[in-house]
């Protein structure tokens, strides 16, 4: 993990402020993109939120379906179960 050398603080709300100089590097923007949090041991990590599959968790070629995020794959392994089934 890379140090930036900035410090922000908390503010009463349990908000933090993201520099902006982090934000435009990874393409952040606000209003439009989200982050995921993780907790690593004692570290809080922040990741720009790619939706993944629902099924296989790839990133590639993802339709959004009735909220849920399906990858191409996945719609055509479903289609030939459904096949299968009928």
């Amino acid at each position: 993990m890379k140090s930036t050398g900035i410090i922000r603080d908390v503010d009463k709300m349990g908000r933090v402020v993201i520099p902006k100089e982090i934000r435009n590097q990874l393409n952040i923007k606000s209003d439009v993109d989200s982050l995921e949090i993780f907790m690593d041991g004692d570290s809080i990590v922040l990741r720009k939120y790619k939706p993944a599959c629902f099924f296989c968790d790839t990133l590639e070629e993802i339709v959004n379906y009735n909220g849920y995020s399906v990858c191409v794959e996945c719609i055509e392994k479903l289609k030939k179960l459904k096949e299968e089934i009928e």
